[in-house]
């Protein structure tokens, strides 16, 4: 396939590639791919949905790396040393940070209450009264994308920083990424347009009522912009010759620590990112609408796909192997 006819192919696409707004890639450290699709341009961004949360574990990596926090066997309560644990709870106080990063945090829920923490004023503390539950820590994998709004808490609580500052400062600043700014509004019909709006936005993050960004969603990022992600993920946490976070953590952050369940499309989990097999050469965030990191350190090539809201699309990485791959081989 060529990238006249990638271009066609997702511009007249009525199925799963119909969403798709751009696509940027990099092997080396060079661009060898970029293109763009439904009105957007290269310097747009859109909401990468849960790539917010491989940003996070970034994050929580500097934070580890600056000593802000002290480790993932770190319990998540020393971290919220005022918060009032609901009567008769016990099991919050064993949960560490490493069950938040790896989804293993027990939850009093059987489904996400995404209405009772998102009309809250406080989302994190929302969060919190989530943790824990009369099963105890069963170190079962369950998909919060509520409970790691817990995080964003964290780093705020161990930096004194904003969520958003600390991105700015020690993230996107170093990698060359725009400075963000929190999106403001949070009311459930603002809500509702940040995540089904089809045209480019600006570069913000979904935040609370407190100004606290959502840690599980609403970042929004150019393919150029987590291309980039990716290429420091390549270069052991390095970019442009700085050590944005260290090698030791995205080793961590990338090791098929856990097997998935079918559900999951059999991938493997580290700290908020998926590794495609257990070797770990191929690793990705990812989120809904097939917002994509995808970072394959056999070939030394990064890929950032954005998309639009559109249901049953989890992934991308099939699609990016067979066709945005597909562009340079022999190269």
């Amino acid at each position: 396939m060529t990238a006249e006819e990638l271009h066609r192919m997702v511009e007249e696409s009525k199925g799963n590639e119909s969403n798709i707004c751009q696509i940027y890639a990099m092997k080396d450290g060079a661009t060898f791919y970029e293109d763009s699709w439904r009105g957007f341009g290269t310097a747009d961004t859109a909401n990468v949905m849960s790539v917010t949360k491989g940003v996070m574990a970034v994050l929580a990596g500097i934070a580890a790396d600056k000593g802000f926090i002290g480790g993932t066997k770190d319990k998540v309560l020393d971290y919220f040393p005022g918060y009032k644990v609901k009567r008769g709870e016990k099991t919050i106080y064993d949960v560490t940070l490493e069950h938040l990063l790896t989804m293993t945090a027990p939850y009093k829920y059987r489904s996400e209450p995404w209405k009772k923490v998102c009309t809250s004023d406080d989302w994190t503390v929302a969060a919190l009264d989530l943790l824990g539950g009369r099963s105890g820590i069963t170190g079962d994998f369950k998909y919060a994308t509520l409970g790691i709004q817990i995080f964003a808490g964290v780093i705020e609580k161990a930096s004194g920083m904003r969520c958003i500052d600390f991105a700015n400062e020690y993230l996107f600043k170093p990698l060359g990424i725009p400075e963000h700014r929190v999106h403001g509004d949070s009311s459930k019909e603002d809500q509702f347009d940040f995540l089904m709006n089809k045209n480019p936005r600006e570069n913000e993050w979904y935040s609370d009522p407190q100004g606290t960004v959502t840690a599980g969603w609403g970042l929004t990022l150019s393919a150029r912009d987590m291309a980039k992600i990716g290429q420091m993920m390549l270069n052991g946490g390095k970019y442009g010759g700085a050590q944005v976070v260290s090698e030791k953590w995205v080793e961590k952050m990338t090791s098929p620590l856990q097997k998935l369940p079918e559900t999951f499309g059999g991938l493997y989990y580290g700290y908020l990112w998926y590794t495609i097999d257990e070797s770990g050469k191929v690793c990705a965030a990812i989120g809904d609408g097939g917002n994509l990191i995808y970072v394959n350190r056999e070939k030394n090539i990064s890929v950032g796909v954005t998309g639009t809201f559109k249901p049953r699309i989890f992934d991308r990485v099939e699609f990016v192997e067979k066709n945005v791959l597909g562009l340079i081989s022999g190269i």
